[in-house]
């Protein structure tokens, strides 16, 4: 009896078979599979303009300085309240009731004075309100 440990055998490991799978699968994609070469797709981008405001006369610009005061279309509104700014939305809208409003506040007004446009927007029946804040260092509407 030989009670020695034996030597481990060292395990084999044989690649060459998987790679000639691996060959046969490839040759057999490149055979089976159809190429086509495509052009370019045609893609339309959307164009931004900033000089839009001349061609959109029925919007309704309201201007709310940092101060509390109101502006219509670059004309200063006569009164702080909201009686005298549903007055003058009244007079710009002329009846038509769909037309927008673009409240253009300061970054510095209060929201007070941003409600009260809101409340008289309400009560010329004017529903199609739009925001936009503008810094108190530019000039101009900040659009």
């Amino acid at each position: 009896m030989n009670f020695r440990p034996r030597r481990a055998e060292e395990p084999e490991i044989n690649l060459i078979p998987f790679i000639d799978v691996l060959l046969v699968v490839l040759i057999f994609l490149m055979l089976t599979t159809t190429y086509a070469k495509y052009t370019q797709l045609k893609v339309t981008l959307p164009v931004a303009e900033s000089n839009r405001l001349d061609s959109r006369p029925r919007e309704l610009i309201v201007g709310v300085s940092s101060e509390g005061r109101y502006s219509l279309n670059g004309q200063p509104v006569d009164g702080s309240g909201v009686d005298a700014l549903a007055a003058a939305l009244a007079a710009a809208a002329q009846g038509e009731r769909d037309r927008p409003v673009i409240i253009s506040a300061d970054a510095m007004a209060a929201h007070q004075s941003v409600i009260n446009v809101m409340d008289a927007a309400r009560r010329v029946g004017l529903v199609q309100l739009t925001f936009a804040t503008q810094s108190s260092s530019r000039g101009g509407s900040g659009r």
